[in-house]
C-alpha cells in the first residue's frame, strides 16, 4: 500500500469514528418503555475496533514519514514540519500586511481635525513576502504529495 492510500484510509477511519461517536451519544439514553434506535453497546464496540485499526494505521504512517527521505527536504516528517511553519509564517505576514494597510478597520470618514493613521510596516514588501511564502508552500506541498504516492507504507 502506498502512503497516500494509508492517509486516505486514516481520514476515512477518523470520519467513521466521529459518526459512531455521534450515534453512540444519541442512543446512550432512551425513554422508559421505548426501544432505542440503535444498540449503543454494539456501536461503542464497533468504535473501539475502528479506533484500534486507526491507531495501527497512524503508527505505520508516522514510521513511514520518519523514514522516507525526500531529497533536500529531508524526511517526510521534516517536510511536514517545514510546511506547517511556512503556513504559520504566511498567516503572520498576511495579517501584518492587512493591519498595516488599514483593511481590518471599519471605513470611517475622516475629518480634517482628526489625526491621520500611518503604516508602521512596508505593506508592499510584506505582500511580496506573502506571495513568495505561498509559492514555497505550494511547491513543498506538491513534493510531499508526490512522495505520498511514491512511498510504500512501512509495517
Amino acid at each position: 500500500m502506498k502512503l497516500a492510500e494509508a492517509l486516505a484510509q486514516r481520514s476515512d477511519a477518523s470520519r467513521r469514528v466521529e459518526q459512531l461517536r455521534s450515534r453512540v451519544v444519541s442512543s446512550a439514553r432512551y425513554q422508559e418503555g421505548e426501544t432505542p434506535a440503535e444498540d449503543a453497546g454494539l456501536l461503542l464496540a464497533e468504535a473501539g475496533e475502528v479506533l484500534d485499526s486507526l491507531e495501527s494505521l497512524i503508527r505505520r504512517i508516522n514510521r513511514t514519514n520518519a523514514a522516507v527521505v525526500m531529497g533536500d527536504d529531508g524526511t517526510v516528517t521534516d517536510a511536514l514540519a517545514r510546511r506547517d511553519v511556512l503556513r504559520l509564517r504566511h498567516a503572520v505576514i498576511t495579517a501584518a500586511a492587512e493591519a498595516a494597510s488599514g483593511r481590518d478597520q471599519r471605513a470611517v470618514r475622516q475629518l480634517r481635525s482628526e489625526l491621520t493613521m500611518l503604516s508602521a510596516l512596508p505593506v508592499v514588501e510584506l505582500r511580496a513576502q506573502a506571495d513568495v511564502l505561498a509559492r514555497e508552500i505550494r511547491e513543498l506541498d506538491m513534493r510531499i504529495q508526490r512522495t505520498n504516492w511514491e512511498a510504500d507504507l512501512l509495517d
